[in-house]
């Protein structure tokens, strides 16, 4: 049993879980580890031949949660780093486990592209979660962004455009128009 650190403990007194928590909780509940993790492991370097990898079930984790919130290699380090649901999830004690650098999970992916084993595991996964009447699948991200404009009402009728008005973001006020620009995960369009 890893022991707790004072920063976990803070953690698991706050009051609200967030959406990602519940997300990652459900997955780590749900998701077939054990049965991924022997597909994986004939390919996954051992011990003794160089530096000592990475726990198997981490590196796949860390995958998995790479491919939910298509995140970069760097990217992935960074959230390891700032996102404590995060570290929970692949089973990292911040200050007392190594957390993978952006290179290690960079070769974890590569092996599995190399072995053909990301189709595999997808395959796996959605048919294990279909079982439990359950559906993993790729969302969009919605980007709200405000178009400034002048709040003079210098136009022939004297008066400010409907379409437009004022709003707050952070502690300052904007005049202009909203604009809300969605994109789709599957096809980037």
């Amino acid at each position: 049993m890893k022991q707790t650190t004072f920063a976990s403990m803070v953690y698991e007194n706050k009051k609200k879980e967030t959406r990602r928590e519940k997300f990652l909780r459900e997955m780590n509940r749900t998701i077939p580890w054990d049965r991924l993790v022997s597909l994986i492991e004939p390919y996954y370097p051992k011990s003794g031949n160089g530096r000592r990898p990475m726990p198997l079930e981490q590196m796949l984790r860390i995958y998995f949660m790479q491919q939910w919130y298509s995140l970069s290699d760097p990217a992935m380090e960074d959230s390891l780093y700032d996102i404590e649901s995060m570290r929970r999830f692949a089973n990292i004690e911040l200050g007392k486990d190594p957390v993978p650098d952006e290179t290690t999970i960079l070769h974890f992916r590569r092996l599995l592209e190399q072995h053909q084993l990301t189709a595999k595991l997808l395959e796996d996964v959605n048919e294990f979660l279909k079982e439990r009447g359950m559906l993993l699948r790729g969302g969009s991200i919605v980007d709200a962004s405000i178009i400034s404009a002048p709040s003079s009402t210098k136009n022939r009728g004297k008066k400010r455009d409907p379409e437009m008005s004022s709003t707050r973001k952070g502690n300052k006020w904007y005049f202009g128009m909203k604009v809300h620009v969605g994109v789709d995960a599957k096809t980037g369009a």
